[in-house]
């Protein structure tokens, strides 16, 4: 065989190799905590068959999630390069084309709806929703990205219905399993608006209407900071209201140094580092209330829980 017919065998698996490096593994993720939380928390028993619908919900998950990143990136990618904070980690400058990027997200868009379909009707329109939340978000033409407000209420959505569709993974949806996921729709919704506060520099640059170009930096974080203030006051009324064990008021304690991370951001100006340590600080105490509300959800499937 000579080293030319191995190398036209070998660059497809290249091509696609560099089209998957192209995707935010790290931010995709970072998603997964919330439906897989949905589903830990709707599971009474484990079985066989609980095990294998889980294996088929977290790639099907994993698909959907990549998808949304991968079809935002597609859309984006003009201003993306542009962006100084943001041009280097583009696929573009991974060597990657827009056209292979499109291909894709169809492609990850098929997988995910195929999988999460296996599941179910409620799961499949669950995922649905979020596809067309996440078309109006990046989508040119529409581009909701660029509409104050409107954009949070996508997030805010969106991040209550992906809790909702790892708990219809697995258990038919409840009030209280509504209540649940309003708390991840707000911290979703809150996290959105530092991101856009963060990246207010580039999207003015590019002329993209975010909520932090519209209404100011300043503004922008004081409603994130709202909504944060919002989920915890939730939380406290989930576990009263037994949506949720008791051990989760421990997490009440985390809610001053959320407020003191607040505080040191916005005496720093808001700047992008600042906001970059923000992120990171919150990221932290919301997985380690994910780690309680597991934790608990895991003990009682033991047996050893209340």
């Amino acid at each position: 065989m000579s080293d030319t017919t191995v190398a036209n065998r070998q660059r497809p698996a290249r091509s696609l190799w560099r089209l998957l490096a192209c995707i935010r593994l790290d931010e995709v993720l970072v998603l997964q905590g919330t439906p897989w939380l949905g589903a830990l928390l709707a599971l009474e028993v484990l079985t066989l068959d609980g095990f294998l619908r889980g294996l088929v919900f977290v790639a099907g998950s994993l698909c959907l999630v990549a998808h949304v990143f991968v079809l935002n990136d597609w859309a984006g990618i003009e201003g993306d390069l542009r962006d100084p904070q943001r041009s280097a980690r583009t696929f573009s400058a991974k060597g990657a084309s827009r056209g292979g990027i499109g291909w894709l997200a169809i492609g990850l868009l098929v997988l995910s709806l195929l999988l999460l379909g296996a599941l179910g009707p409620m799961p499949f329109l669950l995922a649905l929703a979020i596809l067309v939340l996440s078309a109006l978000y990046s989508a040119p033409g529409v581009h909701m990205k660029g509409r104050p407000v409107l954009s949070s209420v996508l997030h805010l959505v969106g991040g209550t219905l992906h809790f909702l569709l790892g708990h219809a993974a697995f258990a038919p949806v409840t009030a209280s399993s509504v209540g649940v996921a309003c708390f991840f729709g707000l911290i979703f919704a809150a996290g959105h608006l530092v991101h856009e506060t963060r990246g207010h520099e580039g999207d003015a640059l590019n002329h993209i209407q975010t909520n932090a170009v519209a209404f100011g930096k300043a503004r922008s974080f004081g409603a994130a900071s709202v909504l944060f203030s919002a989920a915890y006051a939730l939380l406290a009324v989930l576990v009263l209201w037994g949506a949720l064990p008791r051990v989760l008021l421990v997490a009440l304690v985390f809610y001053p140094v959320h407020l003191h991370a607040s505080w040191r951001a916005m005496r720093a100006g808001l700047s992008f580092d600042s906001l970059l340590r923000f992120q990171a600080c919150y990221r932290r105490l919301y997985a380690l209330i994910g780690v309680l509300m597991a934790g608990s959800a895991a003990l009682r499937l033991l047996g050893a829980g209340p």
